[in-house]
């Protein structure tokens, strides 16, 4: 099954990525193969509604952007070649649990789990757009725009009360950071993929999911969280 899954999915990103002018290299070929679930898992989570029960206060939002990273195979990946960091051991944790880190020791950075055979595959979130607790992100982003509360992974972690704290925690839907179904389906044609960001390896590599034409709540690049 997991190859099969990689033929669909490789498949959608060939014609993603001809379309954006991106080319396909044989490691990522290789490395989509070995590790199918989290690209799934990535574009799954678009759609899906983030939640945070953290201090009392509730809030939410749904999920516009996200970046897959293949474990061993991904040379971007924190499990590149099955390294084990002290530092970012949550990324080997069981399939759906928040691996939770600190990006050049500034801001955290909230990832899903989604191991293919313990791989160490995971999911960034990247952005989200806001929709309960606007009030709490606001103060908790120090009265940022509204539409840069959370529209980046350091931003989103901030806004959302996530800390290093929830490394390793299930995403179950009772846990502090939780997960919610889609309010409604999502259609493939609205899912686009393009290189990740903020990285030196693999750049090229299109696994950063969005949704076609999205502009509200996509991260941005340059600017400070």
């Amino acid at each position: 099954m997991p190859w099969l899954v990689a033929r669909s999915i490789l498949r959608r990103l060939r014609v993603d990525a001809r379309n954006r002018g991106i080319g396909i290299s044989d490691d990522f070929e290789f490395a989509t193969r070995l590790s199918p679930l989290a690209i799934r898992v990535a574009r799954d989570l678009l759609g899906m509604t983030l939640a945070s029960v953290i201090g009392g206060a509730r809030v939410s939002g749904v999920i516009v952007e996200t970046e897959a990273y293949l474990g061993v195979s991904d040379p971007a990946s924190h499990a590149w070649r099955g390294r084990r960091h002290r530092l970012y051991q949550g990324i080997w944790a069981p399939a759906g649990s928040w691996y939770v880190y600190r990006s050049y020791g500034i801001h955290w950075c909230l990832n899903l789990t989604a191991p293919t055979d313990e791989d160490g595959g995971a999911v960034l979130i990247r952005a989200v757009t806001a929709r309960d607790g606007v009030d709490v992100m606001r103060k908790r982003r120090g009265g940022v725009p509204d539409s840069r509360l959370a529209d980046g992974p350091g931003k989103l972690t901030q806004a959302f009360g996530i800390t290093g704290a929830h490394d390793g925690m299930r995403a179950t839907r009772r846990a502090p950071v939780r997960l919610l179904p889609r309010r409604e389906p999502i259609e493939a044609a609205r899912i686009v993929a393009g290189p990740r960001v903020g990285i030196s390896r693999a750049v090229e590599w299109p696994l950063r999911f969005c949704f076609l034409a999205t502009a509200d709540g996509l991260s941005h690049r340059r600017t400070k969280d």
